[in-house]
């Protein structure tokens, strides 16, 4: 049974063919993986399945009575509610229906008795409806989800204002959950998780009943939950049964056996185009060589697409620094109160050490402390002689203006020639160079800001969660640029298999947190 169909779905953005007659199936019990490169459509795919973007062309079918629960990206919340508040509005609907049998019962007090018989069975229906969906049991429900997401121990009247990324998506997943709906589609869910709560969301997509849609760039977390792969590799949307690794070799087979058709082509065309070149003027001949003319003419080419540009990252070091980074003594993080015990960290020239920790527990704020943005609560921070730091910041609000003047307001004295070429070598296409910041994927805003990054000398480098939204070849690259680096590393990571290959230790900030997260 088919729950979702999209019939012949044509879309393009900026001058590009996003998807051109697309076709798509979701079928009851189907756990698919939802691939391709960033930029190429997933979350504009999201987004027209969900009526959020209106297609140029196509249908987009829902069965009746489904209910979808959508995880984007980029979703914000309201920093003027608590977490409490957030996960109520899982509820929207029953205490809507609430408030209109609170109205009715206000109606009743000077009506006819017609009228209050309709306002009677009316507040029955709705009371049945409350009872069915367990709504004098939402606060029973709300701390059961609270402790599987650890949120009871942030606290639930918490305003969102305060919290981390990583907390921001725990408490989007459990008001997704929540409000039980039918169909999950969830959009890149493990940016910001740490490694328990990955953990905890694989098992629970492992033991979902109903289908989902799931983008994410984590392969193993794909490998872990999905039974089929659709890949988009624009226009074109293809499905393949089986695990992201079963896609890969079926699809790795389809590409070389499309290459040497192709191969085999070209030779007859060429062969082909020789012959009515030597016997079109021959009137012996010229009647073969017509036959081969219209052969050609109606032979339908073989276009291996081109490759997708692949990203190069190479970091630049600049002068040799101190022995001693830094050294923390006692220092204590915090915004408005204290997230840490006293902390003596000491950073020497060459390390490459990763922090980790769950979220919320200060890794961004430690980060942030260091390179002076947020004062610290106590303690004496001494930084090393001839220290040039590189930030990557985890997110970065959008900006409005073009791709080429973002970079170009950053370096002034390069021409619009190097621009184009530093922004081609982090692997934007031309139309993405073109593009407003805005409109870019996540994961090419995070190349535009490696960009910035690769294109200055620096003997330190501090990157906050820099794989979030890259998909596998920038994780790649990105990976063998820290290694090759000769300078000092400090990353903020969640995925141990990206850092494990490259830090000399980790600092895990458990060990000095005094909140329970």
């Amino acid at each position: 049974m088919s729950i979702l169909t999209v019939e012949k779905l044509s879309h393009s953005f900026g001058g590009r063919t996003i998807f051109e007659d697309v076709s798509f199936r979701l079928l009851k019990g189907e756990h698919i993986g939802l691939v391709g490169a960033n930029g190429e459509g997933k979350s504009t795919f999201m987004k027209i399945i969900t009526n959020t973007l209106e297609p140029e062309e196509g249908k987009i079918i829902w069965s009746k009575k489904v209910k979808v629960g959508y995880l984007d990206q980029h979703s914000v919340l309201d920093e003027s509610q608590t977490i409490n508040d957030v996960l109520k509005l899982a509820y929207k609907e029953l205490f809507e229906l609430e408030n209109e049998n609170l109205e009715l019962y206000n109606k009743m007090v000077d009506c006819t008795e017609e009228q209050m018989n309709e306002y009677l069975e009316q507040i029955g229906d709705n009371q049945d409806y409350l009872e069915l969906h367990d709504f004098y049991l939402i606060d029973a429900k709300i701390s059961e989800v609270s402790r599987a997401f650890d949120l009871d121990k942030i606290g639930l009247e918490t305003s969102v204002a305060e919290l981390s990324g990583g907390q921001r998506t725990r408490i989007l997943l459990a008001k997704l959950l929540l409000s039980k709906p039918d169909i999950l589609l969830l959009d890149e869910p493990t940016n910001y998780l740490d490694e328990q709560h990955i953990h905890w969301l694989k098992q629970f997509l492992i033991d979902y009943e109903n289908s989902f849609i799931l983008i994410s760039h984590d392969i193993p977390f794909l490998n872990s939950v999905v039974n089929v792969v659709y890949h988009i590799d624009a226009p074109s949307l293809t499905r393949y049964s089986g695990d992201y690794n079963e896609f890969k070799r079926i699809y790795d087979i389809n590409q070389n056996q499309l290459i040497q058709k192709a191969k085999r082509q070209d030779a007859e065309i060429a062969k082909l185009e020789d012959f009515v070149a030597r016997n079109k003027a021959r009137v012996a001949t010229r009647g073969m060589a017509n036959s081969r003319a219209k052969k050609l003419e109606k032979m339908e080419r073989i276009v291996i697409k081109g490759e997708k540009p692949k990203p190069t990252f190479n970091f630049k070091y600049s002068k040799t620094p101190s022995k001693y980074i830094f050294e923390a003594n006692n220092i204590i993080i915090g915004y408005e109160k204290d997230l840490s015990s006293k902390m003596n960290l000491t950073l020497e020239k060459g390390q490459k050490i990763a922090i980790t920790g769950t979220n919320g527990l200060g890794k961004s704020t430690l980060i942030k402390s260091l390179i002076g943005d947020i004062r610290l609560r106590s303690g004496k921070l001494i930084l090393g002689e001839n220290v040039d730091i590189g930030y990557f910041q985890q997110e970065v609000n959008a900006e409005d203006d073009s791709v080429i003047d973002n970079l170009w307001r950053e370096f002034p004295s390069y021409s619009q020639y190097e621009i184009r070429s530093a922004l081609a070598k982090v692997g934007l296409t031309t139309e993405q160079i073109e593009s407003k910041v805005k409109v870019l994927s996540g994961g090419e805003q995070a190349k535009l800001r490696l960009c910035k990054l690769i294109n200055r000398e620096y003997n330190v480098l501090f990157l906050d969660e820099p794989t979030n939204h890259l998909d596998q070849d920038a994780k790649d690259e990105l990976k063998k640029a820290i290694i090759n680096y000769k300078g000092t590393v400090l990353l903020v990571c969640h995925e141990s298999e990206f850092y494990d290959e490259i830090v000399d230790d980790v600092w895990d900030l458990t060990k000095h947190s005094i909140l329970k997260v």
